[in-house]
């Protein structure tokens, strides 16, 4: 009689873990995916303000570079806030590349909540 009361539960057990691994592996992933997402804008902010502070260039130069990395790597609704503006950090003239790009909270859709900035020292020529 005990057989037939246990009848169909590796089934049923099966489905409730089955169901939460997939939960689990997918919210990782959307995690690395964040993650990836925020590495890399910041990264693509750091090598323009880079640009933007060798002689002879200009800030306009560094929001182009910052917007050609971002659009490679990840997509183009990702360097449409793109922004460039000097600074003084530590007592030196810096330019400062600021990114501000959406969060992917569901595949790559999310609020515009991730902020970024890259800062590099401005080049003289003395």
């Amino acid at each position: 009689m005990r057989l037939a009361d246990e009848r169909g539960s590796a089934v049923a057990e099966f489905t409730m873990v089955a169901g939460l691994l997939v939960v689990l592996v997918l919210s990782v992933m959307q995690l690395a995916l964040a993650l990836h997402v925020r590495a890399t804008v910041a990264d693509a902010a750091a090598e323009g303000a880079r640009h933007a502070s060798l002689v002879g260039a200009d800030a306009s130069a560094g929001v182009v570079r910052t917007r050609e990395l971002i659009t490679t790597a990840i997509g183009a609704q990702y360097a449409e806030q793109v922004s460039a503006s000097t600074a003084t950090v530590a007592g030196l003239a810096t330019i400062e590349i600021r990114v501000a790009a959406p969060l992917p909270v569901f595949g790559l859709i999310g609020p515009t909540a991730l902020e970024v900035t890259g800062h590099a020292p401005l080049e003289s020529l003395g």
